[in-house]
């Protein structure tokens, strides 16, 4: 039986991924993740963690692009390229955990609500929509700044206050899930609650529960940029906080446009790429959306 499921769960990818690819958009944006992500991984092999140290500069101040400096110096005479490079790690890992944080409350709250009938899950709704009417932006510039600028306390300044979409989402698909009649079977033989929402629902809000978060990690890589922008950082170097030291410093009245312009082009395009999977994803786990993309 275990072989037959693991080979059940190897034509479920395959299939998958013949789907995805033909997807072109979905496939860009893959390519444009796959190289972010490598390149933020092997980036400390190429740079040394000084690179952020504003005496380590040795160039001229918002220099233009040039051979010794490809994208210009910044207002220390530090390479905005290395910067930049350096950079993507803490903007991704914050993107990432924070869109993973978000993931688990939603997912938890979300089949709680669905799941539990009456008075338990009233409340669970009821919490979920006040968060949702909460302004998230300011909600977490509003926590970071209580709780301090460190890369955890930015994750979960972002996490506590996405989650409450992705719970809405998930508690549909939930009684969706529920009003299937194999639901009522497993209830007559017995299984309790544990067993239902781990062994039925779950598994079937997987799929879009992946495109949601996604979706989720480009909406936590703006967050946190705009956060950095607005002077709340994790106290290290990413795209938001280099916006920031261009704004601070001037750059678009000293005309250093490769400031401004590269760190906001990085965060462009790995959001679009985050966005562009995301919809290629749901394409391809919907049934629905499926079967209106084959139209």
């Amino acid at each position: 039986m275990s072989n037959l499921a693991w080979v059940r769960r190897q034509r479920s990818v395959q299939r998958f991924w013949r789907d995805f690819r033909t997807h072109k958009a979905g496939m860009t944006g893959l390519v444009v993740l796959a190289v972010a992500v490598v390149l933020a991984l092997v980036a400390p092999l190429f740079i040394d963690s000084g690179v952020t140290n504003v005496v380590s500069g040795t160039g001229a101040k918002l220099a233009p692009p040039s051979w010794d400096y490809p994208l210009g110096t910044d207002e220390s005479g530090r390479s905005v390229l290395l910067m930049i490079w350096w950079g993507s790690r803490t903007s991704l890992l914050i993107g990432f955990l924070a869109a993973l944080l978000s993931m688990v409350i939603g997912t938890v709250l979300g089949i709680a609500a669905g799941h539990f009938r009456g008075w338990a899950g009233a409340i669970v709704l009821r919490v979920t929509d006040w968060f949702l009417v909460l302004p998230s932006l300011v909600t977490a510039l509003v926590l970071a700044a209580i709780l301090g600028g460190s890369t955890a306390t930015i994750i979960i300044a972002i996490g506590v206050t996405s989650w409450p979409s992705t719970a809405r989402l998930i508690r549909a698909q939930t009684l969706a899930v529920e009003a299937r009649p194999y639901i009522e079977r497993s209830l007559a033989l017995g299984a309790g609650h544990w067993h239902i929402t781990t062994r039925h629902v779950l598994p079937n809000v997987a799929p879009l529960l992946l495109a949601s978060t996604t979706l989720e990690v480009a909406s936590a890589i703006v967050t946190e940029s705009t956060l950095a922008f607005l002077g709340v950082s994790a106290n290290k170097t990413s795209w938001g906080t280099m916006l920031r030291g261009s704004y601070d410093w001037g750059a678009a009245t000293a005309g250093a446009w490769w400031y401004i312009l590269i760190p906001g082009l990085c965060i462009v395009a790995v959001v679009m790429a985050f966005t562009l999977c995301g919809r290629a994803l749901e394409t391809v786990l919907n049934p629905r959306l499926r079967t209106r993309a084959a139209r």
